[in-house]
């Protein structure tokens, strides 16, 4: 089998995000950049496949600017085989995301693609959805827990009254959750091997999208500050105050 991985170049989890003081985005110079952490545990899952024997190639593919090769090649460090790049600098929203990801499926043939479940810096969650409705293809969104069988996916999901496990049959999507695996790190050798794994080159005209944004971002402000809380005596007083806010 076949795995594709799509990862996604965002600004690190561990950095305060800050907005720009002309309130048009958020402050991405000099700021520490890596791969979306639902990414990341697609690739780690793409991997333990391939190590349990149940996949051949993985093929990481990143859509994003000329830096996003460095994400692509946190995937191949990590066990990946080669990955795609498709050039994009400016912002792109999930269709379009959705229909450029269709074009190098046509291309490359995976039997699975895994994908984070959505990406930290706009929590859309579209993207997998969006991919399976495009291709005809059977979805498992927020696994889990993933177990391969001939032909077929066991797909453990998360949903609001605990867990739902589906058969999917192959090809299918998949959209990983936080608890299906903990990422490794990468070693120094296997991040000196992944500079030497090829990383093909493309566009969104190669596959005959038009990644033009249909919304356009008007402004961008911080959260307002949250006001600082009271202590009261007793629940009479606490009542009192829950009554003068107009809370009860």
């Amino acid at each position: 089998m076949k795995v594709m991985v799509p990862v996604k170049r965002v600004v690190d989890y561990n950095v305060k995000v800050r907005v720009k003081s002309d309130n048009t985005g958020v402050e991405l110079a000099n700021v520490k950049m890596s791969m979306n952490p639902f990414d990341e545990i697609a690739v780690e899952e793409a991997i333990r496949l391939k190590e349990a024997g149940k996949v051949e190639e993985i093929v990481v593919v990143s859509i994003g600017p000329k830096a996003a090769t460095e994400t692509i090649r946190t995937g191949l460090a990590m066990g990946a085989d080669r990955g795609i790049l498709v050039e994009h600098d400016d912002e792109i929203h999930p269709l379009a995301v959705a229909k450029i990801l269709k074009g190098i499926v046509g291309e490359e043939n995976p039997d699975i693609v895994l994908l984070g479940k959505q990406a930290i810096d706009d929590d859309c969650n579209q993207t997998g959805q969006m991919l399976a409705q495009l291709l005809g293809w059977a979805q498992g969104t927020f696994a889990s827990k993933v177990e391969a069988e001939d032909g077929s996916l066991n797909v453990t999901r998360e949903v609001d009254g605990g867990l739902e496990t589906v058969k999917l049959n192959l090809p299918a999507i998949v959209t990983t959750d936080l608890r299906l695996n903990e990422p490794r790190y990468a070693s120094l050798p296997n991040i000196m091997k992944a500079k030497r794994k090829p990383i093909d080159e493309k566009t969104a005209a190669d596959y005959g999208v038009d990644a033009t944004p249909r919304l356009k971002t008007l402004k961008v402000e911080e959260p307002a500050a949250r006001e600082a809380g009271i202590k009261v005596e007793s629940v009479d007083e606490l009542v009192g105050k829950l009554k003068e806010k107009g809370l009860i």
